[in-house]
């Protein structure tokens, strides 16, 4: 694990904007050019959304997996959740100007249709995070900057949600994520619960 942290600390966090800007630029691509089957718009806005998903479930992963298994992957963190809040609007937009086609139909599915209020939600909760996710953020916020992050546990809950109600019928990877982001948070609640019996037994 070692040699895995020293060859991840010559990466360069930065590096997952471009490959995130590049990997959507050739999804878009392909849906112009009818790569992405019959009905490409519909493809695109899935594909979009399935992908800031598995960012959304690897954030929440960071953390348990340097406390258990040893893998630093923190200095990343900050770039796997702007990316997210990237795949998310990518998402959104696709469903919005070339799915919907109309902002009286855009705002008329977030009132009428629970699963799309509730997607709505968590892209409203990404917005202060998104904006948020800078150093001078830090220093001007302050102790206030991670009590404003953990705006990620509610987002990742209404996210997943979000998925399994729309999908069609009874499909098992739109639950599988949602057992995962519940996991990873029950983890995390756990682990901080134990955190105060711990420093009484060291003190």
């Amino acid at each position: 694990m070692d040699r895995i942290n020293s060859a991840l600390r010559r990466v360069p966090p930065w590096l997952i904007y471009v490959v995130a800007a590049a990997w959507a630029a050739w999804m878009f691509w392909r849906g112009v050019t009818g790569d992405l089957g019959a009905d490409p718009v519909k493809a695109l806005e899935h594909t979009y959304g399935e992908r800031a998903l598995q960012l959304v479930v690897l954030g929440l992963a960071i953390t348990p997996l340097r406390r258990f298994a040893g893998l630093n992957l923190i200095r990343f963190r900050r770039a796997i959740g702007v990316t997210t809040f990237f795949l998310v609007l990518a998402h959104f937009t696709v469903w919005a100007v070339l799915d919907v086609q109309s902002l009286a139909r855009v705002w008329a599915d977030i009132v009428k249709r629970p699963y799309i209020t509730v997607g709505m939600a968590a892209l409203a909760l990404l917005i202060p995070l998104a904006v948020t996710s800078n150093n001078w953020s830090v220093r001007r916020l302050g102790p206030k900057w991670r009590k404003l992050h953990k705006l990620t546990y509610p987002m990742a809950v209404l996210a997943a949600v979000h998925y399994v109600w729309l999908a069609k019928g009874f499909q098992i990877e739109p639950l599988v994520y949602l057992a995962l982001i519940v996991g990873l948070l029950a983890l995390r609640v756990k682990w901080s619960g134990l955190l105060p019996g711990l420093a009484r037994r060291s003190a």
